[in-house]
């Protein structure tokens, strides 16, 4: 049977490790276990603010869009791919080629869940374009799209 004492130096020798744990510079036992409490409710907001921030970030992540333009033989090879798929999103990125002067030689779309293109264009007669600015005019439709 464990004494008296000893039960009380076993609680004293926790209540030392809670209070240098929460950093607190109580004296007494109460005032230990409050400033302990206060400790535990700083860090429950302090993970509910962590876990919003990668909540969002997951968002963010997830909605941004994967754009790649590689130079080919007569024009670009362009491929574009996001995990939502918005109405209007394809005729809102073929505008933006024809408003850059960039010519669709050929094109392969799909929309089932998630939004993928790939296309073959070249360059009309007139200013030269290069892969950056495709790309640039590409991500500019995507944001512009009014159904996104």
């Amino acid at each position: 049977m464990v004494s008296r004492e000893q039960k009380g130096g076993v609680l004293h020798e926790k209540l030392q490790i809670l209070r240098s744990v929460t950093h607190s510079h109580a004296g007494d036992n109460m005032s230990i276990i409050a400033d302990a409490s206060s400790y535990i409710k700083d860090l429950k907001q302090k993970i509910a603010k962590l876990n919003q921030e990668i909540a969002s970030a997951e968002h963010a992540n997830v909605c941004q869009p994967l754009v790649g333009v590689e130079v080919v033989e007569n024009g670009f090879l362009i491929n574009v791919f996001m995990d939502k798929c918005s109405p209007g999103l394809l005729g809102s990125i073929l505008e933006a080629f024809d408003e850059i002067g960039l010519s669709v030689l050929e094109a392969r779309a799909t929309c089932a869940g998630s939004f993928r293109l790939q296309a073959v264009g070249e360059e009309e007669a007139g200013d030269p374009i290069d892969a950056h600015a495709v790309e640039q005019a590409v991500i500019q439709a995507i944001k512009n799209c009014p159904s996104k």
